[in-house]
């Protein structure tokens, strides 16, 4: 049931009908609607293609992950972001002293982590 509840959930929040995202997929207007109410399975590439059309993941609608966001938009490396100007925590304003700080922190943080147990 749960990927019938976040099908349901995605399509409104991203204010879209039955009809538009049926369509897209390519299947009738009922088939789409026991998708959203767990009467129907979708196919794998069903899936793929509805979770282009709600711009998700697969695995979110699946419950692999309660991330909704795409990968590719959670897959940023932080390092990047710690060379910005004019980056702030809460409003309070960081800078250069304090993001080499962080920068150090994280490095520190990494490098005495223990190696996971299948390296």
């Amino acid at each position: 049931m749960m990927f019938a509840k976040r099908l349901k959930q995605l399509r409104k929040q991203r204010k879209l009908t039955m009809q538009e995202v049926a369509d897209y997929v390519g299947v009738a207007k009922s088939t789409y609607a026991g998708y959203e109410s767990g009467y129907r399975q979708p196919t794998l590439e069903s899936i793929q293609t509805i979770s282009r059309k709600l711009r998700t993941s697969a695995d979110y609608l699946l419950g692999l992950t309660d991330y909704p966001e795409p990968p590719e938009k959670l897959n940023h490396n932080a390092k990047e972001y710690l060379n910005y100007e004019k980056l702030h925590w809460d409003g309070v304003p960081l800078d250069q002293d304090d993001l080499e700080l962080i920068r150090n922190l994280l490095e520190r943080v990494l490098r005495d982590r223990p190696l996971p147990k299948d390296e």
